[in-house]
């Protein structure tokens, strides 16, 4: 089972990748939305804010945050750490129900350049 600080990390590096974005992911990545990801397996959710491209204002929460941001990713830490590895493919993970997004439909749209 991953640590909390190894799905720190995990977001950092998915920062890091996402900031060195060009092209359709750049410009999905570029949103101005409030972002969490609940670590179920812990029982912690990470909420920051995505703009420009980078996960900015990291904090972490015990349990459920006590407003919904505008992009949920919830999943297991095992989960991050091999998604943003590259160990795990996003689509497939959550066509397996084992990673879950939820978003209003604009950004789900603009999200899926991501996938």
């Amino acid at each position: 089972m991953a640590t909390i600080e190894e799905c720190r990390s995990a977001l950092d590096r998915l920062s890091e990748n996402l900031a060195k974005a060009e092209g359709d992911v750049r410009s999905a990545a570029s949103l101005d939305r409030s972002l969490s990801c609940r670590i179920t397996d812990l029982d912690i959710t990470f909420v920051g804010r995505l703009t420009d491209g980078h996960i900015k204002d990291v904090t972490t929460l015990q349990g459920l945050p006590p407003t919904k941001a505008e992009i949920r990713l919830t999943m297991a830490g095992d989960d991050l750490v091999a998604l943003v590895s590259g160990e795990l493919h996003f689509a497939r993970a959550w066509g397996r129900g084992r990673i879950k997004l939820e978003a209003g439909l604009r950004d789900l749209l603009r999200l899926r350049k991501l996938l």
